[in-house]
């Protein structure tokens, strides 16, 4: 008797090990997933916060090169304005010497 006590005492304890190691194992299962899930959240953000990123830097880039198009067009107004100048100055000029080397 004392032999199937002991052997039926075995086959519990063999039982609620297996039943242990059932739930361990799902508690493992699931805290795997969940770092799966969070290492895959932290991997989305991150390809996010870069996208959005550089589509920033790509609009400054734009607003950038459109303010130096403006310069740039306002430089050569300025310089044919001025070029206008000086050529009708000179003209004023060489009519006044003309005019002086007649007269005298």
């Amino acid at each position: 008797m004392r032999t199937s006590l002991i052997a039926a005492a075995a086959l519990l304890s063999v039982a609620g090990l297996s039943a242990c190691s059932e739930k361990a194992q799902d508690n493992l299962d699931n805290a795997g997933s969940a770092i799966g899930s969070d290492v895959s959240n932290a991997v989305d953000s991150a390809g996010a916060k870069i996208d959005n990123g550089l589509d920033d830097a790509g609009r400054a880039i734009d607003h950038g090169a459109d303010k130096i198009g403006a310069a740039t067009d306002k430089a050569a107004a300025d310089a044919k304005r001025e070029a206008g100048e000086a050529k009708r100055d000179v003209g004023a000029s060489l009519e006044e010497a003309g005019s002086d080397l007649r007269n005298e």
